[in-house]
């Protein structure tokens, strides 16, 4: 379902969610499926991403691959010469650049699997995503568990509104939430 022939043309892959999906996990999946059919593989996260380990990206089950942390997306293109499958984990947090960068790698023959939120603690799309969902021949939208009521969870709830997109944390900060709670935590 995943794969393609090897040397076969490039695509994009984006797997969305909210937080604790299992975005990262899925990516780590196939990399290493990758791994097992002897493909070289390569994975990217943003510099800033470093709730779990400096360079390495880490799944909530704790889950990890070696990663390249990359200030700027134009950046990955230094990296991927020899590389046929490219993992990019926290696209939402990626500068417009990397929607250039996954077609220039695509238009190269490589697989580019992305992993990224699609919405921010608002609801609201977030970051490259949507024009990378817009561009990718395939598209997994992953789901977590609202923790208030137990339905499939697409939102990612935000305990304290300071209002800023950009704010690191896990558990103490966000938990996953269905449509219906999402509304009741924001007053809606």
């Amino acid at each position: 379902m995943y794969t393609k022939a090897k040397n076969n043309n490039g695509w994009i892959e984006v797997v969305c969610g909210s937080m604790f999906s299992g975005k990262t996990e899925e990516l780590i999946r196939r990399i290493k499926r990758a791994k097992i059919a002897h493909q070289n593989v390569c994975i990217f996260k943003p510099q800033m991403e470093t709730r779990y380990h400096q360079e390495k990206i880490v799944s909530h089950d704790d889950n990890h691959l070696d990663s390249l942390p990359i200030d700027k997306s134009e950046d990955i293109l230094n990296y991927t010469d020899t590389f046929e499958v490219i993992g990019i984990d926290e696209a939402q947090f990626f500068d417009s650049k990397l929607i250039d960068v996954c077609n220039t790698l695509a238009n190269q023959n490589k697989r580019v699997i992305v992993a990224g939120l699609d919405m921010d603690f608002k609801g609201q799309p977030f970051g490259v995503m949507p024009q990378l969902i817009a561009i990718a021949e395939l598209v997994t939208k992953v789901h977590a568990i609202c923790v208030q009521c137990g339905s499939e969870a697409q939102f990612s709830f935000k305990f304290y509104n300071k209002n800023e997109q950009v704010e690191l944390g896990q558990k103490e900060l966000y938990e996953p939430r269905c449509r219906k709670c999402f509304n009741e935590g924001m007053g809606k």
